[in-house]
């Protein structure tokens, strides 16, 4: 009784355009692939990937690079953080509104001066801004151009920092925070749902990272993060935390190439969902290896804890740079990463809200 049905619902299919079978990434809009060469987003040759043009998504503009002494990139391991030492330069940050996600900066002199009362300064563009009032277990001179110069101070956090108080480290100088969310394709930090909350109740500004796996597919991993981070319109851009694992089960060492297309497999899925430009945080040995001129059009987290950015990444702009992974303050108990934002506020204002 239920062939002459086929012919019918056959035919329905033409008149529709089609019958195709639902998955995973075709609830994200995506042609499916188990593989990422199928990229959004053709991978640019090494040889001239610094000066490729925009992938078709991008809409920010590029953050001119400018010439640094270059010396040896630093080798010491890290979890997600890091700081530097170095002479004066000249990046500085203005907006330029993004179409899709958040602005991107272009030149503009910055302040290089922070103000010497540790209470809140306030400002009509936005919250309040709290002077740092860290500590760190092993200081680093940075010379001329240190983290205090920056006024804007931010921590990340993952399971490693137990439970926090958050209203407490916000007052410390904790203006931002980027939390732990995922790892690989099935991993959620424990304590991302807590500091997820807590940080928007306390009124800090938060974003969330993923740690890539490189043995995992690119577009599993994106759908395992928006699975798990909700879609705030608030939230700062979301993280892709790309560095090499020691401690991974996973071995493999792909090409430069290889990571570029993965990233951009990731970094495209959460562009499309999160309307926002996805923020890579990255460590100066895999920089060295597989991103020096790669994505110009990203806003970049630098790790750098011995040497300022501008000396460990000579041609690279920076937006965050994690300055220390031996920070102390009150309202977390041990060590806590610490960051700054290369403005001033009212450049983190205009950024962290959208504005242009």
């Amino acid at each position: 009784m239920r062939f002459p049905v086929l012919p019918a619902i056959f035919i329905g299919c033409i008149l529709l355009g089609g019958c195709r079978s639902s998955g995973p990434e075709d609830a994200l809009d995506l042609a499916p692939s188990k593989e990422t060469t199928s990229a959004l987003t053709p991978v640019t040759p090494p040889a001239s990937i610094g000066n490729s043009a925009a992938p078709p998504s991008s809409r920010a503009a590029a953050v001119p690079s400018q010439p640094m002494p270059q010396t040896a990139p630093e080798a010491a391991p890290h979890e997600l953080a890091w700081a530097g030492s170095a002479a004066p330069h000249a990046q500085a940050l203005d907006v330029q509104q993004s179409q899709v996600g958040m602005p991107m900066p272009s030149a503009r002199p910055v302040a290089m001066m922070m103000p010497q009362d540790p209470s809140p300064s306030t400002s009509a563009k936005g919250p309040r801004i709290y002077n740092q009032r860290f500590r760190d277990a092993k200081p680093i001179n940075f010379g001329k151009i240190t983290p205090r110069h920056h006024p804007v101070h931010g921590v990340d956090v993952s399971r490693w920092q137990a439970d926090i108080d958050w209203p407490t480290l916000r007052t410390q100088g904790a203006n931002f925070a980027f939390i732990k969310a995922t790892d690989g394709g099935d991993h959620l930090d424990p304590m991302f749902r807590t500091n997820w909350r807590k940080t928007k109740e306390a009124g800090i500004k938060r974003g969330a990272y993923h740690f890539f796996y490189w043995c995992r597919v690119a577009s599993e991993q994106a759908a395992w993060f928006i699975r798990n981070v909700p879609k705030d319109p608030d939230a700062l851009p979301p993280v892709i935390d790309v560095e090499y694992n020691h401690l991974s089960d996973c071995k493999r060492r792909l090409s430069p190439e290889k990571i570029r297309e993965k990233m951009q497999v990731f970094m495209d899925i959460l562009e499309k969902h999160y309307g926002k430009r996805p923020i890579i945080y990255t460590a100066p040995d895999f920089y060295a290896d597989n991103l020096r001129g790669a994505f110009p059009h990203h806003p970049f987290w630098l790790r750098a804890v011995a040497q300022h950015p501008s000396q460990v990444y000579p041609d690279r702009r920076w937006l965050f740079w994690q300055y220390s992974g031996s920070g102390l303050s009150q309202g977390v108990d041990g060590k806590i990463d610490l960051n700054v934002f290369y403005g001033s506020e009212a450049d983190w204002h205009r950024w962290s809200s959208g504005r242009g």
